[in-house]
């Protein structure tokens, strides 16, 4: 039966905007691919990431030169070799998971070995803004079991005690995406500890992560920019305690399986993350998140509106998808 490869770009407004250290931004801008066979179908999204080189143009040329091999039936271990990792691998990668899976008349779940997915506490991000603003931001948000906080300036110290002091009972991640330096970290260090700061997300630049080699860390600092795939990380496993893990970067649930294993052959803490995308990009995810140290899977929840059916997130928590999503 023939099959085929359709990819489109999709765009979907964030609700207010979501600002980082490098800038911020109103829209996310998604590429859905979509593989189909006879009467069945699977598919799968994935967010270019400029930070690494990638459009949306480039994203959709480089799903456009293996629709061929796809259509001639590629297996999807043989993706990996035949597509570098990043976001076009991703949706190519989730999509023959989704269509593999209502083939063979399964869950997604099932053919990665998850017997009984759990729904998990994620955390809900808050924008990188003044001191007081963020305060504002953590108060609003301060039933919610787990934040993750941007920050990424010279100096974040009134931030880190700002939202400490609004949300007095969440644990808190921050993420300060590559925006400290080797004069500043030390000083905020030692306000995350001070303000019982459970994770700091890539506080310096990728490539200066040898600093990190020979610093004290009071608090246990995650790898994000710095880890892509499986061969990166035995090299991070003295500087880092933690790897985020995100779809979009590994190329895919298939990678990104052999990079939680890998990290946790080591000794290093999982967090599975994601991009600002709709539920149908955060359901492979969350089969991946599954017994993770921290989830950060709340891409839908910064969206003005997701897609209808969606994942289902209620408090804390994300459940797994429904198979009329994904898997």
């Amino acid at each position: 039966m023939p099959i085929s490869l359709k990819a489109t770009v999709e765009h979907f407004p964030i609700a207010g905007a979501f600002t980082i250290s490098r800038g911020s931004k109103t829209t996310a801008s998604v590429v859905t691919c979509r593989i189909t066979e006879g009467t069945v179908s699977g598919w799968a999204e994935c967010v270019p990431y400029a930070r690494y080189g990638e459009s949306v143009e480039l994203v959709l040329s480089a799903i456009e030169l293996v629709r061929p091999l796809i259509e001639e039936g590629m297996a999807r271990e043989d993706l990996q070799e035949a597509m570098k990792p990043g976001a076009a691998r991703n949706a190519v990668d989730c999509a023959l998971w989704d269509i593999e899976a209502k083939r063979r008349g399964r869950t997604a779940a099932s053919l990665a070995g998850i017997a009984d997915p759990m729904p998990l506490t994620t955390a809900f991000t808050l924008s990188l803004a003044e001191p007081e603003a963020m305060g504002a931001q953590a108060a609003k948000h301060a039933k919610r079991a787990l934040l993750k906080v941007k920050v990424g300036t010279a100096d974040d110290t009134a931030r880190i005690r700002a939202v400490r002091k609004s949300a007095p009972d969440s644990r808190i991640i921050l993420d300060a995406n590559e925006g400290w330096t080797a004069d500043n970290i030390a000083a905020h260090f030692s306000a995350c500890a001070e303000n019982g700061i459970a994770l700091i997300e890539q506080p310096l630049p990728a490539g200066q992560d040898d600093i990190l080699a020979g610093l004290p860390r009071p608090v246990p600092v995650c790898a994000d920019e710095s880890v892509h795939a499986t061969q990166d990380i035995k090299s991070l496993a003295d500087r880092y305690d933690a790897v985020n893990i995100k779809l979009d970067k590994t190329g895919g649930l298939t990678e990104a399986l052999r990079m939680r294993a890998a990290a946790e052959a080591l000794g290093l803490k999982i967090m599975i993350g994601c991009m600002v995308g709709s539920s149908l990009a955060m359901a492979p995810a969350v089969l991946l998140a599954q017994g993770a140290d921290f989830v950060d899977l709340d891409g839908p929840l910064l969206l003005s509106k997701d897609r209808s059916p969606g994942l289902r997130y209620e408090a804390s928590l994300v459940f797994p998808a429904e198979a009329s999503l994904w898997g």
